[in-house]
């Protein structure tokens, strides 16, 4: 069996939504290939639990990394796909979707519009 690929672990970053079974992390690479990261419909509608989860997410990358680029690493596909060509772009020309080291930024313009709530120091949850 291959290695799996390098994979940094964001610590203190958030694993999950409490209460909810919700991930925003992963433990591991996995070893069958990487995720590939790509924009994904979003169908929750504000007042919903699935958009209180999205901007409990975009809450923790933000309080987490601010304006700087991030790296994928850990951070949880499915999650990232939710707010990706939106509220989180790539953050350079030649973005890899099926790398962990592809460098993320929040689009911060947007992402106040779509989740205001996710820019107060405490995310109630």
């Amino acid at each position: 069996m291959a290695n799996p690929p390098d994979m940094t672990k964001h610590r203190g970053f958030p694993s999950g939504m409490p209460g909810t079974g919700v991930q925003f992390t992963i433990r591991r690479a996995n070893p069958r290939g990487v995720t590939p990261i790509k924009a994904l419909p979003r169908r929750a509608r504000p007042g919903t639990a699935e958009h209180r989860i999205d901007a409990a997410f975009l809450h923790a990358l933000w309080h987490h990394f601010g304006a700087e680029p991030f790296e994928r690493g850990n951070l949880d596909a499915a999650r990232l796909n939710l707010l990706f060509g939106r509220e989180v772009l790539p953050a350079e020309k030649d973005f890899d979707p099926l790398s962990y080291a592809a460098l993320l930024v929040i689009n911060e313009k947007v992402a106040r519009q779509t989740f205001p709530e996710s820019f107060d120091d405490v995310f109630e949850v």
